[in-house]
């Protein structure tokens, strides 16, 4: 790695993150159903179902899984959001 490359990527300003990073909360939803659909399609056997229906199902979960923590994190992150605005108005008040 040179030092060009290394410039460049601190001017960037922010490291890559996940796939799934800012998806926020109806990306989330719609990944949980995604692998809810998965996870029948594996169920039925239907067309592309791997013939190990383990891995079939290890693939819908951890798509579900994903969608669960990134909604998660999402209305907790919302909430706490909400309560520094809460906190923010009462302070204002009292002065």
């Amino acid at each position: 790695m040179t030092d060009r490359d290394v410039e460049q990527a601190e001017q960037r300003g922010h490291a890559p993150g996940p796939w799934w990073a800012e998806l926020g909360t109806w990306g989330a939803v719609a990944l949980i159903v995604f692998g809810g659909v998965a996870a029948v399609w594996v169920s039925f056997r239907l067309p592309g179902t791997p013939e190990e229906l383990a891995s079939g199902y290890y693939g819908a979960a951890k798509v579900v899984a994903i969608g669960l923590v990134t909604v998660g994190c999402t209305l907790l992150g919302r909430r706490r959001a909400r309560a520094a605005a809460v906190e923010e108005t009462s302070e204002q008040e009292r002065a």
